[in-house]
This record gives structure tokens, sequence and C-alpha cells, in this order.
């Protein structure tokens, strides 16, 4: 392993993912990316300790140690014993391995886990003369196994217990407490409160429980790190662990904390610093509670976290809540002078547990589907708990809130006040597996027309998916004209089986159309669309597309990425449902790649403009002897070679080439490249800056395009080309006289669920006679 450039998973609830990666990126680390239940990254050893010292959001931090072959235990054994282990684990640290995760041969966690001990004690014995010690309950060095399909993926967990083990929590305290940290810590993440807090902001929280929200709020404002007080680390057994950088992340942190209590301050005195009642008109944080023992918990937890200072608990029904909220506020506003900054308050009301759970892991998915919610929930519902109504009354609004509602129970998140929202009405949404019917609120009462044209087309296009053995598919596109969006169902794959995800792409409206009510039919289909095909909010992914001028290359307004995987024709593809406009596979084409399959068998294969690969996969996986992939975005070229290599096919046969398409076909005409089946499918319109002052045209481009491509043509060969652009119509003249025949084969690469768009690509195969 490369000393600077270690690899780490960090793991965290889902829906977590992508604030967790812009977490890991404000430390300093550059090399990040979200997957499924985590975000893999690389750095170096002071980086990786920084971050468990400062993530609020990971869960754990594992070192990936090495990847191994887990189809025989035998062959486990060997590949593990070769890891280097010397350089992972400290001399004298006690061990213990778990594992998760199974295949056909092995089936039994705690078998796979003692094989993987023994080759690890074997190896150790071997360079250093002596086996560690295995100590099961409170190991040094905790060695973590994962399985997955015929590979396995060996890692050391540097963080010990769980990071969402807060120090601040009493011992008595239960399995579910953790996760009511991580929900706090993921709802204030969600909302942005890092920008907001360090403007001088103020939170209310009049529903605070045991007082995870405050605390966790005053935490991020005060700058104090959550690991700060942690006494004990999975990383000690780590034979990188450097404690001279410990101590100074130790020392760095205290000083950022003694410094951010002193700054979240505000002019005035507390009467007496060791009551547990602080003066409230000097106090930025606070709780309010009917429940005494709650109240008792939560001052117990910003007593030990050492915010006792910044933050009150309080007795207050609903009347004193504003009252609560008048002190606060005059607090706030006072900070925000000193510091030259408009401070708002911010309120944040969540009802965590609000059911009896039967098992830590039932509370962990429960955990999982709240934040989900949380992240994906539309704000415009009135604030509804008990102090709602007496703020509304004494600010004449109530505040603009979030309401998530979970199968078992109701939670309601806010923060900063807003216009007060439309009322809503609700539709009739009938339930995808045969269940009772639900009831979801909308801001458009024609959305209950959308709602039955969804679900209908979704129960044909279900079945006839089952019949194809067809995982990822289009649902609706602008069925009715006023709900003119595009929903995808994907299938997830790999690590991410048995999920399902929706992607929705709006159509920009004409400007026709009141853009506000363009907005509310959005939310609504965004609201709607995860009841009526059964999928979880968190995996709903909207986009807006806009056309640019003079061709239908779109915009979209960015995100963060969520990295999975899929499977199509029993190819695992990796897509990216957030970070771009498009995933990274285009479903219309799904017959069009497996006709480029069909093709490919004995063949040396060419892409162009590839994208992110998935023509090459299948082109390999028909049995092409050579694939070369051509593209310019070496984002996406990368994107091609990580699908091929999840593949199985990452021999030297299959070259990646970066380049401008149309001088890399000039150059390689000069040479005695040739292909036996090409791949052409070019954007509309491209004015790159890579390409420098050239732009892209498929309309005016075509000609040359094809004619130079077959040039590279072997005796036989021939090329699919396709393009998007709807009034494309070849130059068929043009590219006779240079020798070259089109045969339009659109209509037999249109897929089912593209039908009633018959114009959503243009396909044709090339050839020289």
């Amino acid at each position: 392993m490369d000393k600077e450039n270690l690899e780490f998973f960090a793991s965290c609830l889902s829906g977590l993912e992508s604030p967790l990666a812009e977490e890991l990126k404000r430390l300093g680390i550059k090399r990040v990316r979200p997957l499924g239940g985590g975000v893999a990254f690389y750095c170096d050893v002071r980086r990786a300790l920084e971050a468990c010292l400062w993530s609020r959001l990971a869960s754990r931090i594992m070192l990936v140690v090495g990847r191994v072959d887990a189809r025989m235990a035998d062959l486990l054994f060997d590949d593990v014993l070769d890891i280097p282990w010397e350089d992972v684990i400290a001399p004298g640290a006690s061990i213990a391995v778990s594992a998760h995760g199974s295949n056909d041969e092995l089936r039994n966690t705690r078998f796979t886990a003692l094989k993987v001990k023994d080759a690890v004690c074997d190896r150790l014995r071997e360079v250093r003369g002596l086996r560690p010690d295995v100590d099961t309950e409170n190991p040094d060095a905790a060695i973590d196994v994962r399985i997955r399909d015929k590979r396995a993926t060996v890692s050391l967990d540097l963080s010990g217990a769980s990071l969402y083990r807060r120090a601040y929590l009493a011992p008595d305290d239960g399995a579910e407490a953790p996760l009511e940290c991580a929900l706090a810590a993921g709802l204030l993440a969600i909302a942005g409160w890092d920008e907001i807090a360090h403007a001088g902001a103020s939170l209310v929280d009049p529903t605070c429980g045991d007082g995870s929200v405050v605390v966790e709020a005053a935490s991020v404002a005060c700058d104090l790190a959550p690991g700060l007080t942690r006494d004990r680390w999975g990383f000690f057994g780590w034979a990188r662990f450097d404690e001279h950088v410990w101590d100074d992340l130790l020392a760095e942190a205290d000083e950022r904390f003694e410094r951010g209590l002193a700054g979240a301050a505000v002019e005035g005195t507390i009467d007496d610093p060791g009551s547990a009642r602080p003066n409230l008109d000097v106090v930025r944080f606070a709780g309010a509670s009917t429940s005494s023992p709650a109240i008792a918990r939560a001052r117990g937890r910003a007593k030990r976290a050492g915010l006792r200072q910044a933050v009150s608990i309080e007795a207050f029904g609903a009347e004193g809540v504003v009252g609560l909220v008048e002190r606060v506020g005059a607090a706030a506003a006072r900070a925000g002078e000193r510091s030259g900054h408009e401070a708002p308050v911010g309120f944040v009301a969540s009802v965590l547990g609000a059911r009896e759970r039967s098992s830590e892991a039932s509370a962990q998915a429960d955990a999982s589907a709240f934040v989900a919610a949380a992240a994906a929930a539309p704000a415009g519902s009135t604030f509804a708990e008990a102090g709602g109504a007496a703020v509304e009354a004494r600010f004449g609004a109530p505040p603009h809130v979030r309401v998530v509602l979970g199968r078992d129970r109701v939670a309601v998140e806010a923060l900063v006040f807003a216009t007060p929202p439309i009322k809503a009405t609700s539709v009739t949404v009938p339930d995808p597996a045969g269940g009772a019917e639900h009831r979801v609120e909308v801001l458009e009462p024609a959305s209950e027309q959308f709602a039955a044209r969804l679900f209908k087309v979704a129960k044909e296009r279900r079945k006839w998916a089952r019949r194809e053995g067809v995982e990822n598919y289009r649902v609706y596109d602008a069925d009715l004209l006023d709900y003119a969006v595009a929903v995808d169902v994907y299938a997830g794959a790999g690590d991410a089986a048995g999920t399902a995800f929706l992607h929705v792409a709006e159509y920009a409206p004409p400007a026709s159309v009141d853009p506000a009510k363009a907005q509310r039919r959005f939310d609504d289909v965004l609201a709607i669309a995860p009841v009526a095909l059964g999928v979880r909010p968190d995996h709903v992914f909207a986009k807006t597309r806009r056309r640019d001028k003079g061709g239908s290359q779109y915009r979209d307004a960015g995100s963060r990425s969520y990295v999975t995987h899929i499977d199509e024709g029993g190819y695992l593809l990796e897509v990216d449902f957030s970070g771009y406009l498009d995933t990274g596979i285009f479903l219309d084409h799904r017959i069009t790649r497996q006709l480029v399959g069909s093709k490919a068998a004995g063949k040396r294969f060419l892409n162009l403009f590839a994208y992110t690969g998935t023509a090459t996969v299948h082109a390999a996986g028909g049995g092409a002897v050579e694939t070369t992939t051509v593209d310019l975005s070496q984002t996406y070229l990368d994107w091609a070679r990580r699908n091929m290599e999840a593949n199985g096919f990452d021999g030297p046969e299959h070259s990646f080439e970066r380049a401008d398409v149309m001088a890399w076909i000039t150059e390689c005409r000069r040479k005695p490249l040739r292909y036996d089946l090409i791949f052409a499918d070019p954007p509309t319109f491209s004015n790159s800056k890579a390409m420098g002052k050239r732009t892209w045209d498929v309309q005016r481009d075509h000609v040359e395009l094809l004619i130079g491509a077959s040039r590279l043509l072997t005796e036989g060969g021939e090329i699919v080309f396709s393009c998007n652009l709807r009034s494309f119509k070849p130059d068929v003249d043009a590219l006779a006289r240079y020798g070259v025949v089109l045969e339009n084969i659109t209509a037999q690469t249109i897929p089912h669920d593209f039908e009633r768009n018959p114009r959503i690509h243009q396909c044709y195969l090339a050839r020289r006679p």
C-alpha cells in the first residue's frame, strides 16, 4: 500500500452518503467517492486519523487492506496469508476477525472468520516469530471481512466502537442512543446547519426529547470534534498509527473547541456557571420538553459534552415555547450584530423512537429510513408539534418546515423561517404490493390524474419487464402534457442488490406555464412516484433538463454523486444517480447494446464517443477478441474502465484512448489498425474546451465521421451508428459517393418502454460494399 495514498471506506446511514462525502472533502480529503452505504476515499495516515476524530456522519472508518479470492476456503486462506500483515497490525496488538456475507462455498461467517484469523496469525508468526493474541471482546485491532460473490474485501476497523456512540452519551443509554445521535447529525447536515451556525444562528428544539439535536447543533457551532474525549480507538492497533501525529490533532482540536465555545457565547452573564439552568439571554441553543426524565438526560448530555454554557434544556409547554424562542432569538440577534451577520433563529423538532423497537437492527433500519426521508422530503408543510400553534400565533405565520411521515412514526424537522406554505390537499395512491391505499399530500388537485396514470403504466411495465428479463426501464415519459417528466426504474445489483431506485427527470416547461405551478406539479410527482412504485424516498433522484440553444444538450442544476451498480443482461454496470444529468447508461439503447454484443464474437471492436463504455462491456461479453474505447472525457473513460473491470475484462486486449474522436480517426487511418465492428453514438452537439476551436454538430459532421470510420473497417466490417437528434436526416447521397451504404434499423432498436417516443433515437448500420 502506498503510504501517502491508502484506501479507506467510511460507512454511514443510508441517505447520508453524499453529505458524508462533502464532510470528508472539507477535511481536505480530495479523492472521495460516495457508494451505497458509505464513502470510499484515499488519503494518508494523518488525514485518516483526522477523519476518525472529526467525522459526525460516519459510523465506522475502515482501512481497506486487500481484496482476495473467496471462491473456496483454501483460496481465501492463501490470499489472506499473502497480505503483509506485519505492515498492518502493530506488534503486540490483540486481534479479532468478524465476517459478513456468504457465497456457495463460504456459507458460514464463523468459519470464514476462523480461516482469515488463522491466515493472519500464521503470517505474523512466520514474520515476527509470535502469534498475536485473539481477543473477541476488546481487540486492539478488529479485522473485517466482507464477501461479495467470488471476492472478499478485508479491512481494518480504525474506529473500534461505532463513531455514532458519542462521548456525551451516558453508560446506561440504550442501543438506540447512538442512532439518535446519527439522526440528529444527519438532519443538521441535510439542512446545511454548518453554514447557518457559523453565521451566528441560534437553534430551538421545542420537542427536544433527550437533547441529541440541540447538543449536536451546539457541537457544530462550537467546533467540538465528536471524538475529542474518546479514549479507545481501533487505530491504536494499527502498525502505521503515529502517536505524535495523533497528539498534534488532539491539541489542535482542543484549541478549536476553546475558540469555538468562546465564539458561540453571546454578551451577557450566566448567573451561576455550575447551575443546571443557565441564563437564557446568553444561550444560543435551547430545547424544551414536558418530560422531567428527558430534561434530566438532555442536560446530562450537554454537560458531558462540555457545552452547558451554550445549551439550555427547559421545561416548557406550548405557550412557553414562544418565550423561549424570543429570548434565544434576542441572543442570536446580539451575536449577529457582533459578527456582522444576520443571525436567524432556527427551529428543529423531531420525534425519534415514537414506537417500541424490537432490536438494534430494526432501530438501524428505522434510522436509515428517517434520514432518507428527511433528505428527500420537500419543504412546505406546517409545523404541527405542540409549540407550533403558539409560534404561529406570536409571529403571524407558521415556520416553513419539513414533515417526514415514516411507517410507524411521524418526524418533523425545521430550520429557519420562510414564507407560509401553500395549503395542501391529498390524493389516493394504490399500493403496488396490493396493500391498503395510501393518502399522499399534494399541492395540485390535478396530480391525482398523474398518480392514476403512473400506477396503471407501472403495473403493465412490471409484467413486461419480468417476462423479458429487463430490470431497468422507463415507466413514464411525459404521458400527460402537464406532467412533463420521465420516470425510470432501476434495480440495484452487487452491494445494492434488492434495492430499487427511481430517476425522475423534469423537462423544462415552456415560458407560457407559470413557473411556480410547474414547480408544484414537479413536487407532487416526487411525492407520488415513490409511493406508487414502492421505492424508498431516499432512492428517488430528481433532475431538471433544460435545452441549450441549438441542440439537445442539457443543463442540470448539479448535485452530489450517488454511485451504485445495476445489472443489464448479466453485466454489472456502474451508475451515478445524482452527480450528472444522465446516470451513465442510456436505457433507450438497451436493444442496441444487445445488438453490438451479438455481432462481436471473434471481432476487433471500436467504441467511438464511448461515454461510460457500456457498449464495450457488451462487446467484450459477446466475445470480442480486442476492444478499443475512445472518448474525450477522462471522467467517462475512467468510468468505462471501471465498468470493464467490474465484469472481468481487464486484460491488455482492452485499451482506452482519451482523444477528440475526429482527430483520433484521422490519426488512426495512418496506422494499420483496423476493426471488424464499430459503434458510434455521438452527442447531438458539443463545444467542449478540450476540442479547441472546433465544435461538434451531428447533422453537420456525421458524413465526415462515417466516412472516416468506414476507412477503419476490415473487409465485411460494419458500423452501428446512432444519434438522438429527432430531426436528424442522414446525407445518403454524400455517403454513397464515398462508398458508404446506410441501412435504417431504428424501428427494431426502440424498446417497448420507449415506444411512446419512437424518435427517442435513430439507428443505422453502415457498411462498405
